[in-house]
C-alpha cells in the first residue's frame, strides 16, 4: 500500500466517538416543538374487504388531533421499481383491501403516545372475511382466491431465460444430478426500529427526517403519493441503526401516515415502530424453492445448468420483481457454464411481504448451488475444492447472461480458505460428529439498472474548498452503519493529498446534497465513492490552475501531498496546504471554489463490477441434544482493494453473522398467516457467544471500475456461510439436509 497515503489504512470511522458517546440522533430521538405522536391501526386479517370504516370515537377522543384512512389519500399506490406500473401495488393506506395481518388500516396523531394507542381500539372497521392464501401451493391452485386484480393466479412476475443448447449439454454430460432445496423467511432485525418526523410548513413543504437506506426513493415517493412537487419534499437522513434492505422500498407507510398526518394537524409527527411492528409489518427475506439439475463431464466440467426457483412474495411487490431475476442471474456469479437456463416464479400470498434483504437471492440460490457442488464431487469422486476451482470464473470472462468480470479473485479466495482452514487435512479425517465444510460466492457491486427513471443520475457529489483548508464533501449516500461517510472521507482524502480529518462530510439532505440512488445493491464504494473521487479531482484540478500562477509553473507540475503543495523536482517551491488555500480565496476575494462529479456504470444493463469469495467453516455436531455449534470459519474475500481493511473485516464478521442465524437459528414463524415469534426473546439471533472465530483474508484484485480498484465488501460474504456450515454437518455425521433453518429437530438422534 505504499503507493497510497490513506487508502488501505485502518482509520477509525468518522462516527465512532458520537455513537460511543450517545450523541449520534437517530430518527426515533428527535423532536419539534408541539410534536404529536403517530400510531397506525393495522389489519387483524391476513385477507379481508374493507366495507366500512368509522374513526368518529376516536376523533373526539381528548387529545386526537388528526386521524386518517384510505380515504384520505389518493389511492396512489407505491413501490421501490418504477419502470412497471404493475410492479407499483401497495398504497400508503389500505383503501379497499387487505391483504396480510399487518396491513395498515388508519393512523391517529395525538398529543401522547399512550392517547394515539387508546385511539386505535376506538376506530371500528367492518371487514368481509376472505379466503387467505397462505402458502406457494395454495396461490398457484385453480380456485385460488386473487389477492391482486392485475396479478391472474397469483403470479407477481415469472422470469425466463436460456443460454445454448441445454438438451444437447445434458445428453453429452457423463454424470447429471437433481436435486430440491427449500430456504425459509428472515427477518432484519436492525437494531433500530424505523421512526420518522415528518413536518409540513405553512407554506406547503414538507420536511420529515427518516429511518431510510434510499432518501431520494422516499422524496420521489411521498411527492408521488401525496400529490406534490418534488420540489416541495425534503428528506434529511438522521444515524440510521441498520437496514440490511429492509429500509431500501422507499417510501414506508409509517412515513406516509406521518406526513398525511402533519399535513391534515398543522403539526409535526414523530412514528416510531414498536419491536413487534418492526417484526410484522415491514419485509423479510424470501422463502425460496429451488430445482438445480447439473451436467457434468467426466473431470468435472460443468457442461449445463438448469434451475427454477418458486419464491413466496408475500402480500406485496417491494423489490420482489427483481428478486426473482437475481434468483437466476446470480448463479452465472462463481462458475462458468457450458449452458444455462432458468425459470423463476414469484408468487403472491397473503403473508408478510418479501422484500430485499442482505445478499437480495443470492442466499438462496447459492445455498442451493453450493450444496449440489460438493454432491456432485462425491458423486464424481472429486475433492469438493478441486471441483470448484475446475469451473471457477476468472478475470476476463463473459457469462452466459452478460456479466463482464473484470477482476476476479475466486480461485486465490478458494485457496487462501483452504490453507487457513487446513481443509486438506481435516476433510473427511476429523473425529466423529466433527466436520468441515467449503463454500464460495459472487456478488455485483451495484446495478448498472435504472431503477427510478425519474432519478437522472446513479450517484453525484460536489466537494467544496473551505477557507481553513478542509474540504466539504456533499454526497446524498445513505451510511446506515456500515461505514460509506468514513470510506468517502478516505477516498476524497487520497484524491486531494489532505489528511482524513480534513475532510466534511454532509449527511444526505436531499435539499442540501446531490442525488445518489440509495443504498442497496452493494453500490456506495463503486457508486458513490467514484463520484466522490470525481469531485475532489474537479476541485483539486480547479486549486491546482490557481497554483500554477501562485507558483508562476504549469499546473501538472505541482503537486499536493502530505498537506503541503510543492512543484515537483524543485522543494524549495513549497508551501502548507492551508497557506495555499488562504492565498486563493484571497486572490479570488472570497469566491468559493467548487468542484463536481458524478458516476454512471459502463454498463447499463447488468452491473459495474463483481466481487468474490470463499468460506471454509468446522463444526462440531451434538445429536443427542440436536445442536450444531460453528467452531471457527476462515473467510476470503476479493473486494478489489481494501479502502480500509478495519471497515472490511467488520462488514464481513457481520455478514458471517447474518448467516449464521439464518443457518441455524433465525426463521420468522407464521401461524394463518399471523408472525407469532415478533420478539427478540422468541426469534431467535446468534449472539456473540454463539460467534465463532473467524480468520479474515483479504484478496485484491485491484479493480479497474473501482474507486482506487475497490469493490463492494460485505454483503457478498452472505451466501456461502449457510452451505458451507451444512456441507460441514454432512462431513461431520453422513447425513445430507435440504432445507433450512437446520433446528434441532432435524438433528435429534442423527449418528
Amino acid at each position: 500500500m505504499g503507493e497510497y497515503s490513506t487508502i488501505g489504512q485502518r482509520i477509525a470511522r468518522s462516527d465512532s466517538f458520537v455513537k460511543v458517546t450517545g450523541e449520534a440522533q437517530y430518527a426515533g430521538d428527535l423532536s419539534l416543538p408541539r410534536m404529536l405522536y403517530g400510531k397506525i391501526l393495522r389489519s387483524p386479517l391476513p385477507h379481508a374487504r374493507i366495507l366500512h370504516i368509522d374513526t368518529s370515537r376516536a376523533e373526539r377522543m381528548p387529545g386526537v388531533k388528526a386521524v386518517v384512512t384510505g380515504r384520505d389519500t389518493l389511492g396512489v399506490k407505491i413501490g421501490p421499481l418504477r419502470f412497471r406500473e404493475r410492479f407499483m401495488d401497495q398504497p400508503g393506506l389500505a383503501v379497499d383491501k387487505v391483504r396480510y395481518v399487518g396491513d395498515e388500516v388508519a393512523a391517529v396523531a395525538a398529543t401522547d403516545e399512550d392517547v394515539a394507542e387508546e385511539a386505535l381500539g376506538l376506530i371500528h372497521v367492518e371487514y368481509e372475511e376472505l379466503p387467505a392464501v397462505l402458502s406457494v401451493e395454495q396461490a398457484i391452485a385453480p380456485d385460488a382466491p386473487q389477492i391482486h386484480e392485475h396479478a391472474p393466479g397469483n403470479l407477481s412476475r415469472r422470469i425466463a431465460l436460456e443460454y445454448g443448447d441445454l438438451e444437447k449439454a445434458f445428453a453429452e454430460s457423463y454424470h447429471v444430478r437433481e436435486d430440491r432445496f427449500n430456504t425459509h423467511g428472515q427477518a432484519h432485525a436492525p437494531m433500530e426500529p424505523r421512526a420518522c418526523l415528518a413536518s409540513f410548513d405553512g407554506a406547503g413543504k414538507l420536511t420529515i427526517w427518516t429511518s431510510t437506506q434510499v432518501p431520494y426513493f422516499v422524496k420521489s415517493d411521498l411527492a408521488l403519493a401525496l400529490g406534490v412537487p418534488a420540489s416541495d419534499v425534503r428528506v434529511i437522513l438522521p444515524y440510521v441503526g441498520g437496514g440490511f434492505g429492509g429500509k431500501a422500498d422507499g417510501m414506508f407507510s409509517f412515513e406516509f401516515c406521518a406526513a398525511l398526518l402533519s399535513r391534515k394537524s398543522a403539526r409535526p409527527v414523530r412514528i416510531a415502530y414498536t419491536r413487534e411492528e418492526e417484526f410484522v409489518a415491514t419485509r423479510r427475506r424470501h422463502p425460496v424453492t429451488v430445482e438445480l439439475k447439473t451436467g457434468v463431464s467426466k473431470d468435472g466440467l460443468i457442461l449445463a445448468r438448469e434451475a427454477r426457483c418458486v419464491l413466496d412474495g408475500g402480500a406485496y411487490n417491494g423489490f420482489g420483481p427483481a428478486t426473482v431475476l437475481l434468483c437466476g442471474i446470480f448463479l452465472n456469479l462463481t462458475y462458468r457454464y457450458g449452458t444455462f437456463k432458468y425459470e423463476g416464479l414469484r408468487f403472491y400470498t397473503n403473508n408478510p411481504v418479501s422484500s430485499a434483504m442482505r445478499g437480495h437471492g443470492a442466499p438462496q440460490s447459492h445455498f442451493a448451488s453450493e450444496l449440489q457442488m460438493d454432491r456432485l464431487a462425491a458423486d464424481l469422486g472429486m475433492d469438493p475444492l478441486d471441483l470448484r476451482l475446475r469451473n471457477t470464473l476468472k478475470t476476463g470472462d463473459v457469462t452466459l447472461n452478460g456479466f463482464k468480470i473484470r477482476s476476479c479473485g475466486l480461485d486465490e479466495c478458494l485457496r487462501a480458505v483452504a490453507e487457513k482452514s487446513g481443509w486438506r487435512e481435516k476433510r473427511g479425517k476429523l473425529p466423529p460428529n466433527r466436520g468441515i465444510g467449503i463454500a464460495c460466492t459472487g456478488f455485483p457491486s451495484g446495478t448498472g439498472f435504472r431503477q427510478r427513471p425519474d432519478l437522472p443520475v446513479y450517484s453525484a457529489a460536489v466537494a467544496k474548498l473551505n477557507e481553513d483548508g478542509s474540504i466539504r464533501l456533499l454526497s446524498g449516500a445513505a451510511d446506515t452503519g456500515q461505514g460509506s461517510d468514513s470510506l468517502l472521507c478516505q477516498i476524497a482524502a487520497e484524491e486531494m493529498g489532505v489528511t482524513v480529518a480534513d475532510v466534511k462530510l454532509a449527511r444526505a439532505d436531499t435539499d442540501v446534497t446531490p442525488i445518489d440512488m440509495g443504498n442497496y445493491s452493494s453500490r456506495e464504494t463503486v457508486f458513490a465513492g467514484n463520484a466522490a473521487k470525481a469531485a475532489v479531482a474537479d476541485l483539486k484540478q480547479k486549486l491546482l490552475e490557481e497554483a500554477a500562477e501562485l507558483f508562476e509553473a504549469h499546473a501538472e507540475d505541482i503537486e499536493i501531498s502530505g498537506g503541503r503543495v510543492f512543484v515537483k523536482g524543485s522543494p524549495d517551491r513549497a508551501m502548507p496546504f492551508r497557506d495555499l488555500v488562504h492565498a486563493v480565496y484571497l486572490r479570488r476575494q472570497g469566491k468559493p471554489l467548487v468542484g463536481d462529479g458524478g458516476y454512471d456504470p459502463p454498463d447499463k444493463i447488468n452491473y459495474a463490477t463483481y466481487t468474490f469469495g470463499a468460506q471454509a467453516v468446522e463444526v462440531e455436531v451434538d445429536p443427542e441434544i440436536g445442536e450444531v455449534r460453528v467452531l471457527n470459519v476462515a473467510s476470503a474475500h476479493d473486494c478489489g482493494r481494501a479502502i480500509n481493511p478495519m471497515a472490511v473485516e467488520g462488514q464481513l464478521e457481520g455478514s458471517i453473522h447474518m448467516g449464521l442465524g439464518w443457518t441455524l437459528m433465525e426463521d420468522l414463524i407464521l401461524e394463518d398467516g399471523r408472525v407469532i415469534n415478533p420478539s427478540f426473546l422468541d426469534y431467535k439471533i446468534p449472539t456473540a457467544l454463539e460467534m465463532p472465530e473467524v480468520t479474515i483474508e483479504h484478496i485484491e484484485s485491484n479493480d479497474p471500475e473501482g474507486p482506487f480498484g475497490a469493490k463492494e465488501a460485505g454483503e457478498g460474504i452472505t451466501p456461502p456461510t449457510a452451505p458451507a456450515i451444512v456441507n460441514a454437518v454432512y462431513d461431520a455425521i453422513g447425513k445430507e439436509f435440504n432445507s433450512l433453518p437446520l433446528v434441532g429437530s432435524k438433528l435429534l438422534g442423527v449418528k
